[in-house]
């Protein structure tokens, strides 16, 4: 069966050599209008798969117009996710991208604050290595000049920030002074505790949080969660994802 529907002439069409999608949106409606910054494709070395769709489901369900953007670039390096070793590959991280988007993604270089009434990082390795230099670096980490850009601009422009997971590192080191969660400070469930007090030596505010919770900075207009910085399961992180959600369209 499986067979046939791969002869059939869309999947052909959609298999020829060179094809891909016109862009189309998640959802459409009377919803505010929502940018999803992706890093690649996979949480060792680009967007937390499970952050990533929730996003968009949580997104959908609210009837938000959502476009899919990422870095058209080189990723840091590609991981073999059954091993935890590099592969020798090069991949794009606008292209692995796509694989999320379902081939709608557009260059980061394109978005601008004034097309959006927020935008949201969802975690993954890709925000500490494709996003920034975070994994490597840490607190001395370079970003990306176009997400610098567009945290700039949204924040500037009074428009809302939602970022879970790893993400929130990226409005510290942007910021500075914001306020924002990546879970619990200490414990075995969170086994990337350490990050908190990184943060707070940024200039930030850390705020501990359960993975059923959110931290909402009003004056900055940045919504953050935990998701993935807990040791969770998939329904606790895809639950706490839609609640970072729901407070970015809270205050969009």
């Amino acid at each position: 069966m499986f067979g046939a529907l791969l002869r059939s002439p869309v999947a052909q069409a959609s298999l020829a050599l060179g094809a891909r999608p016109a862009w189309r949106g998640f959802a459409t409606g009377a919803g505010k209008r929502v940018a999803v910054v992706l890093a690649g494709c996979g949480v060792y070395d680009g967007a937390e798969i499970t952050e990533a769709t929730a996003c968009l489901v949580h997104l959908s369900r609210a009837r938000a117009e959502v476009r899919c953007f990422a870095p058209d670039k080189p990723q840091m390096h590609a991981v073999d996710h059954t091993m935890g070793t590099e592969h020798t590959e090069t991949r794009n991280v606008l292209k692995e991208s796509a694989r999320i988007a379902r081939g709608a993604v557009v260059p980061l270089a394109d978005l601008k604050a004034a097309d959006f009434d927020a935008v949201v990082f969802p975690g993954g390795f890709g925000a500490a290595k494709n996003l920034s230099s975070w994994a490597v670096d840490g607190t001395r980490c370079s970003v990306d000049a176009d997400v610098v850009r567009v945290i700039k601009d949204f924040h500037s422009s009074s428009k809302v920030l939602g970022m879970c997971c790893i993400a929130p590192t990226l409005a510290a080191k942007v910021l500075g002074k914001v306020t924002v969660t990546v879970g619990q400070e200490e414990g075995d469930a969170w086994p990337y505790a350490g990050t908190a007090g990184q943060i707070s030596s940024l200039g930030a505010t850390h705020v501990k949080t359960t993975i059923s919770e959110i931290c909402v900075d009003k004056e900055n207009k940045l919504v953050t969660s935990p998701a993935y910085m807990y040791d969770g399961r998939p329904h606790e992180i895809f639950d706490n994802v839609g609640q970072m959600i729901g407070g970015v369209l809270e205050l969009a």
